[in-house]
């Protein structure tokens, strides 16, 4: 149950009855069912939870949906790992942590995931969802302590949200013990990271700069193939 639930803004309402909405759309699917169905398990009037939902401008109720679902996944994962508490690990050990904090999250909830890319998939939704990817993967940067403001600020970013989105897409239909298999997928993915960051190094201190291909690389973490 959420407490004090018309004392929230309806921001705050929103994050919070987002993570019982996914519950239902594993079987109600991303749909005002799903939502009046959480609203009512977490005793919240329903006209004020579709209020809270109201989508933005072309974007579909069940985008405003799984966005909202993301972000509360993004929030939580701010509140458990601030830097201090990944402190001195290295950057191959942050960024995994984090990616493998998202997927602990939302355990259990793999159909709704499922659903939740698909709707992201559709036209109307494909920018939302790209923007939802991206802020996820510059929260999980600046967690890391990330402080760069070059154009590295970018392609770490776009690395990483591809390298996300390969690891959920293992992850959803990984049958394997404790997902072993996603585990070892983004640990190799990681690894090309770090390689990648080693080479742009090297390249952009030499004359083949011009070389160098991020598109390139990520193509390479879209697959589970070593």
């Amino acid at each position: 149950m959420i407490d004090n639930a018309s004392d929230l803004t309806l921001d705050e309402l929103r994050l919070a009855l987002a993570p019982a909405i996914a519950d239902s759309a594993i079987f109600d699917g991303w749909t005002q069912a799903a939502l009046l169905s959480a609203a009512q398990m977490e005793g919240v009037d329903p006209a004020l939870a579709k209020l809270a939902f109201k989508p933005a401008g072309r974007q579909s109720d069940a985008m405003a949906m799984v966005a909202a679902w993301i972000e509360s996944i993004d929030a939580a994962m701010a509140r458990d790992l601030p830097p201090e508490v990944l402190g001195e690990r290295k950057i191959r050990e942050r960024i995994r942590d984090l990616v493998q904090y998202r997927l602990d999250a939302v355990e259990g909830q793999e159909e709704a995931m499922r659903r939740a890319l698909a709707v992201g998939s559709m036209p109307q939704n494909v920018r939302a969802s790209l923007r939802g990817a991206w802020n996820s993967a510059d929260i999980m940067w600046r967690l890391a302590g990330d402080t760069a403001t070059d154009y590295n600020h970018y392609t770490k970013r776009a690395i990483l949200s591809s390298l996300y989105s390969a690891t959920l897409l293992v992850w959803i239909d990984d049958e394997s013990e404790g997902k072993a298999d996603t585990r070892a997928f983004l640990d190799r993915r990681i690894e090309n990271v770090m390689q990648f960051e080693k080479a742009k190094a090297q390249l952009l201190g030499g004359s083949d700069r011009e070389s160098f291909s991020p598109v390139r690389l990520l193509g390479r973490l879209r697959y589970r193939a070593d």
